[in-house]
């Protein structure tokens, strides 16, 4: 499953406003629902469960890396957002490092495999230095994009 096919383009956030775990997490879920992938009426019910799962462990992976995860009932398919932080977030991630950018994805419960398959995906290109690297630097939603695209593409030469 490529990147390019679940990441919402319009909910990007290239420059988070937010400072802390859980207002970007809620500045997250209101990209997408702006966005029209979810509905507003559930984004308290969303962003309440993203948080608990944050509770009761961190998705501060490392490396400046955060990746929250839920599945939820009014989610069809597999969704997912990037928001890029100037200042870095406290995760309480594994290495306790400030997290940079957070890649937030929401699937539908009854796909288990292709929740699965999207997080694989991800996390395989989430281990490369130069797609972590680019991925912070990008300043622009066209960037993201483009970076996305790029390692869908698979380009040995660019390291993604």
């Amino acid at each position: 499953m490529k990147l390019s096919k679940f990441f919402v383009a319009e909910a990007l956030v290239p420059n988070l406003n937010s400072e802390t775990r859980n207002e970007v997490i809620r500045e997250l879920i209101e990209a997408l629902a702006q966005s029209g992938r979810i509905k507003k009426k559930d984004i308290e019910e969303i962003v309440e469960q993203l948080i608990e799962r944050e509770n009761q462990g961190s998705t501060g992976i490392g490396k400046g890396i955060a990746v929250p995860h839920i599945k939820h009932p009014s989610i069809k398919s597999i969704i997912a957002t990037v928001g890029n932080s100037q200042k870095g977030i406290d995760f309480s991630s594994l290495d306790q490092a400030p997290v940079y950018s957070i890649l937030l994805l929401l699937s539908p419960p009854n796909n288990p495999d292709q929740h699965l398959e999207a997080m694989e995906n991800l996390f395989s290109h989430l281990q490369r230095d130069r797609f972590r690297k680019f991925l912070r630097q990008a300043e622009t939603t066209e960037a993201i994009v483009d970076l996305l695209e790029e390692a869908d593409a698979g380009n040995p030469q660019s390291g993604l």
